[in-house]
């Protein structure tokens, strides 16, 4: 059986990648948690234009994949899971959660380095949160972000199955966080114990750093809860919050080559973690800085 997944690894992943657009897109459509506020044709083809882009790139400079490298580690006996004598679910149950833990550490350090923000901002300056945005990332942050995860299964001997079953769990939830669904409040506080939801995710798309700066999850929810960075609720409510950053407002910056260039264009220094304001009005106090600081950016 395992076997036979490994094998039919690429189609299984695009079939529950698309199967979950298809089960979102639905959703979104039938029971939308917020109004958009720029076209939805207009950021998809764009959203969509910068992942093919990222995952023709990551293609052509790591071919065989985060699966396929699991599988040359096994095939080494490298890694910790590789040595230690412990029942194979279990290793496969470790490494997925050590791989969750090591991609919500790379979240936040993505925050932390200004240089990194730079890559990374292009996701949180998406004008409106959809499923589309759980995909929007910069093809460099994706390259870079191969590369820690490639050192993490290295280290720890992730066994394949574990890997293929994590990148199946992260986009799925990646897909299902971003989405612009309604949950009943009661359903959505119970889920939020274990897994990031809509909701939850949201959050951390406001555009005030100190909302923007927590909820790093992407799978488990415990991460945030367990280290201090979990915000329960945005605080101008989910139907009235901004999302986005003080630069790049423009409908212009959804466009593909534009987002291309995100990294290269404007000030860094607004919203990394290192600069975490203290209080609320402290980080009201920053958007507003910062806001000033792109538009006269962008007039020159």
């Amino acid at each position: 059986m395992v076997d036979w997944f490994m094998e039919q690894q690429p189609i299984i992943r695009i079939g529950f990648l698309l199967s979950m657009v298809a089960i979102m897109a639905l959703w979104e459509a039938f029971a939308p948690r917020r109004a958009l506020t720029v076209g939805k044709a207009y950021r998809w083809v764009n959203n969509w234009g910068i992942v093919i882009t990222g995952t023709l790139l990551t293609r052509v400079v790591f071919p065989a994949g985060a699966v396929g490298l699991a599988f040359f580690v096994e095939s080494q006996g490298w890694g910790l899971l590789q040595v230690l004598d412990m029942p194979f679910w279990l290793a496969v149950l470790i490494a997925i959660v050590v791989l969750d833990f090591a991609v919500w550490a790379q979240h936040v350090m993505f925050h932390a380095i200004p240089a990194l923000w730079r890559l990374h901002r292009m996701h949180h300056a998406d004008l409106d949160f959809d499923l589309t945005t759980g995909l929007r990332f910069h093809p460099l942050e994706i390259l870079l972000s191969f590369g820690i995860k490639a050192m993490v299964i290295v280290a720890i001997g992730a066994p394949a199955l574990a890997v293929l079953f994590f990148e199946i769990i992260l986009s799925s939830l990646a897909l299902f966080n971003h989405s612009n669904v309604r949950i009943p409040t009661a359903i959505d506080r119970f889920l939020r114990l274990f897994i990031v939801t809509p909701d939850f995710h949201r959050v951390h798309h406001s555009w005030y750093p100190h909302e923007t700066n927590s909820n790093f999850g992407f799978n488990l929810s415990l991460w945030d809860r367990m280290l201090g960075t979990y915000h329960a609720q945005p605080q101008d409510g989910h139907e009235g919050m901004t999302i986005g950053l003080n630069q790049f407002r423009d409908p212009s910056w959804e466009r593909l080559d534009k987002m291309l260039i995100q990294p290269f264009i404007g000030p860094a220094d607004s919203y990394p973690l290192n600069r975490r304001p203290e209080t609320e009005d402290e980080s009201e106090q920053v958007v507003r800085k910062a806001s000033a600081g792109a538009r006269r950016a962008g007039s020159k």
